[in-house]
């Protein structure tokens, strides 16, 4: 929902469980249980007008607001479970993804909502980004990821964290950038993003 929150009533309102059953006109094999398309988590781009939507069927989604609207202007499966959470690192288009299947993953969703671009924002400059491995105790990392599994969004890396992500947040500690992820134990875990 897009809230006029002067008036206290929302402007615009999607309902991501109607999106689903117009996918769903392929038939389902018997036994095969699907989780609705509930929204978990929604982070706002620094841009102001584009935020992500993390969902219990897997998928991000990433919406244009245009005045007193929303367009979707892109989707794509993340995870092989729920996304429980959705964050934008500052100044960009890089989008981190975290899931009850237990990854992280950061997306480079920049070129397909800058190609979509309806009104002008400001461009950040943003650096070419390694493939990175990280190793957890009991979890690995990997980027063994395909084109048909995101459509044209790649990973730009993903992190095997090992526990269903609870909450996750991008920071600076002592200049670097970090990603922080609280899981279903008492530990904080902090991962460096290298080279972003």
């Amino acid at each position: 929902m897009l809230w006029n929150l002067q008036k206290a009533r929302p402007l615009w309102i999607t309902n991501l469980q109607e999106e689903e059953t117009e996918e769903m006109e392929s038939p389902q094999s018997p036994g095969q249980l699907l989780n609705p398309a509930l929204a978990h988590s929604v982070s706002v781009a620094s841009c102001g007008n584009i935020f992500s939507c993390g969902a219990e069927d897997g998928k991000v989604r990433i919406f244009r607001v245009m005045g007193v609207k929303c367009e979707q202007e892109l989707g794509f499966k993340g995870h092989t479970l729920g996304v429980s959470q959705v964050c934008f690192l500052p100044e960009s288009y890089l989008l981190l993804t975290g899931g009850n299947d237990g990854k992280i993953i950061l997306w480079d969703v920049s070129s397909e909502v800058e190609k979509k671009q309806k009104s002008p924002t400001k461009h950040t400059h943003r650096k070419k980004t390694k493939r990175a491995t990280y190793t957890k105790q009991g979890g690995n990392a990997n980027a063994s990821v395909t084109d048909e599994e995101h459509g044209k969004i790649l990973p730009k890396l993903s992190i095997e964290h090992g526990e269903k992500v609870n909450w996750l947040l991008s920071t600076k500690i002592k200049g670097c950038q970090n990603i922080l992820v609280a899981d279903q134990t008492s530990s904080i875990s902090v991962y460096p993003l290298n080279g972003i």
